[in-house]
């Protein structure tokens, strides 16, 4: 993990004001939006061109930025993409993922620009968007179409409406998608980021929804609000509880291993080698923490 995903702020790029807002904000990563969010087409021309001057002026603060660029039938994307492969921007959110091909297209375009424009090849990863019900489907081509990918993502209710379901109150109708989604992305060695949380008001519904979200095995969340992340960064970050168990199950795992046993118990603690890499990653996540608070 070279950066934390515990919450992926959208912010329609065409606008100074949330953008603004949005630099002063703790969100992890800022997803700058191009796409759905930023019509008519002339307002893709601001969105762009802030973008750029936002980067440029340092305003960002080395925060990881991946934009939401436009998908392969907009006619902006070769746009989205030739004036935004910059340094500062870590990657980019492929919208309407459907299948593999999608996004081994746009690796591929990527890779091209990356050479022309003298960037190490493979410097701009990717997230894709997963919205529709084909894209449930052909998940794990979505996540190992390319070495690029370092996340998947969950966009409810455009998949709720391809669906032609009904987003109701308990989340019965995307808890399915979910489970595959965090499933999927954990065997394909990815981050699993869950859905919005349309309700930006209610944060007693939020909360709700990430005790649900971290048993299903999300790194993190998108959001839509500031107002959400104190809650979402503290359902995503390790307690205290947590760090003090996991840098006591490494210490009697080494002790195990002096021992010579590779599975032990020690007291009531069962030592084995899935709870070493629990520990261990629940210490590197508190670590990028720690480095982001410094």
């Amino acid at each position: 993990m070279s950066h934390l995903f515990r919450s992926l702020m959208f912010v329609p790029a065409h606008n100074e004001r949330l953008l603004n807002s949005a630099s002063r904000s703790d969100a992890d990563v800022l997803i700058l939006d191009i796409e759905d969010s930023v019509q008519p087409v002339s307002n893709k021309i601001i969105a762009r061109n802030n973008i750029v001057k936002y980067i440029g002026d340092h305003i960002f603060l080395n925060r990881p930025i991946y934009p939401r660029i436009n998908d392969r039938e907009s006619g902006e994307l070769l746009k989205d993409i030739y004036a935004l492969t910059i340094p500062g921007v870590s990657g980019f959110m492929y919208p309407k993922s459907t299948k593999g091909e999608d996004i081994y297209f746009i690796g591929k375009l990527l890779e091209t620009v990356e050479y022309e424009k003298g960037f190490p090849i493979g410097t701009f990863k990717i997230i894709p968007l997963i919205e529709t019900a084909g894209a449930i489907v052909n998940l794990k081509d979505i996540c190992t179409a390319c070495s690029r990918v370092v996340a998947v993502a969950f966009g409810c209710e455009d998949y709720v409406t391809d669906l032609r379901g009904d987003h109701d109150e308990k989340g019965e109708s995307i808890f399915m998608a979910r489970s595959l989604i965090s499933a999927c992305a954990r065997a394909c060695n990815i981050y699993p980021i869950d859905t919005v949380h349309i309700k930006v008001h209610d944060l007693e519904d939020l909360e709700k929804n990430l005790i649900l979200s971290k048993k299903l095995g999300f790194e993190g969340m998108l959001v839509l609000n500031p107002k959400e992340l104190p809650l979402v960064h503290r359902y995503f970050s390790p307690t205290q509880e947590e760090v003090e168990w996991a840098k006591e199950m490494l210490a009697l795992a080494s002790d195990s291993v002096s021992e010579g046993k590779g599975v032990a118990v020690k007291g009531d603690k069962f030592i084995g080698p899935p709870m070493v890499k629990m520990a261990n990653n629940i210490l590197m996540k508190q670590q990028l923490i720690k480095e982001k608070v410094q």
